[in-house]
């Protein structure tokens, strides 16, 4: 018998930075004091990942094809070949470095926000995890900076558990950009590679599946804390079918936006740019991501619609249990409720 986790992920009102302040404090002083120039390094460990995020790959690429042009094309050349053998590790468990996962900037990436890890039960290193983060956001900053670092102490707080965090597998054709992502840890978002990690790495590995997607993070509005779940049952499904622990990841409760949030992404990289700057990213308090209860289910190598359906409502209600015990301490009212959309 193994298991699927729930986790829902928010923000604490009254204590973020802004990005804004930040840089509108750099002239004001040559030398400044270290709160400051702590301030202004937490702005960079942010920037620099965004930056990296939506650039790394195209400018790598892009660069490649240009060094084809030059003197310096048998670099390009033994790098593409490089790739095209090296093409599949993705697929079969990436290639994790403790080296970048414990780098200083994530600390001031974290403190930025600033993001924590709260665990409530533990995860056993004998077994593998489905763990179903919640809600998706812009750039997932929260699943980033708890499961692609060590910057809130994951492994100190669930011993001999691998996290994978799972996004796009179109990132990972990037050069460059591939293997910046995989020294996190982090893994394509697919069959292959969540089949890998759960059938063919042994145990105590906990794939991140942020399973409301990218449609979820165009469904905030203003005083609505709400998630996209109802219809997302593969998770539940492949937990099934691999005797895998289902766990929740809760952000409690995250900040709603208006709705030019589904905007936000390009004034962010607008922000880049002007000589005005937005807030980058638009958070307003602390984010806490909050690690449920397992759910232990049984290996079905082809579970029915009917199994689905049952393990899917206990995954809903340990989120909807997850969210009502810890919402007022993030400041939310005791009468506010998580709609599943």
């Amino acid at each position: 018998m193994k298991t699927i986790l729930a986790a829902y992920s928010g923000v604490l009102k009254g204590t973020g930075s802004s990005i804004l302040s930040s840089l509108q404090d750099l002239p004001s002083a040559l030398w400044p004091c270290s709160s400051r120039m702590e301030k202004h390094l937490q702005v960079i460990s942010v920037l620099q990942w965004v930056i990296s995020f939506l650039a790394m790959g195209i400018a790598c690429t892009l660069l490649l094809v240009y060094m084809f042009c030059t003197d310096c094309w048998l670099i390009a050349a033994l790098y593409t070949a490089w790739l095209i053998v090296d093409w599949n590790t993705p697929k079969q468990g990436g290639r994790r470095s403790s080296w970048v996962r414990n780098w200083t900037v994530w600390t001031y990436f974290r403190d930025y926000f600033p993001v924590r890890l709260i665990k409530t039960h533990d995860l056993l290193p004998n077994r593998n995890y489905i763990l179903g983060y919640h809600p998706h956001g812009i750039f997932c900053f929260g699943a980033f900076c708890n499961f692609g670092t060590e910057a809130t102490g994951f492994s100190k707080k669930f011993p001999g558990i691998k996290p994978s965090l799972a996004t796009l597998a179109g990132n990972f054709r990037l050069p460059v950009l591939r293997d910046y992502l995989m020294s996190g840890g982090i893994c394509p978002v697919n069959r292959h590679s969540i089949d890998y990690l759960l059938s063919c790495n042994g145990t105590g590995n906990a794939v991140v599946i942020v399973v409301g997607g990218a449609a979820e993070s165009l469904h905030s509005a203003p005083g609505m804390n709400s998630v996209t779940l109802k219809n997302r049952k593969g998770f539940v499904k492949l937990a099934l079918q691999k005797g895998s622990q289902n766990t929740s990841l809760s952000q409690i409760p995250y900040e709603n936006v208006s709705r030019e949030s589904r905007y936000q992404i390009f004034y962010e990289c607008a922000a880049l740019l002007s000589t005005s700057w937005h807030g980058l990213p638009f958070l307003k308090g602390q984010t806490e991501l909050t690690v449920g209860e397992p759910i232990t289910v049984p290996k079905i190598e082809d579970p029915t619609e009917e199994m689905v359906e049952l393990y899917h409502g206990m995954y809903v209600r340990s989120l909807l249990c997850l969210f009502d015990k810890y919402k007022t301490r993030f400041g939310l009212k005791e009468s506010d409720i998580l709609h599943i959309q």
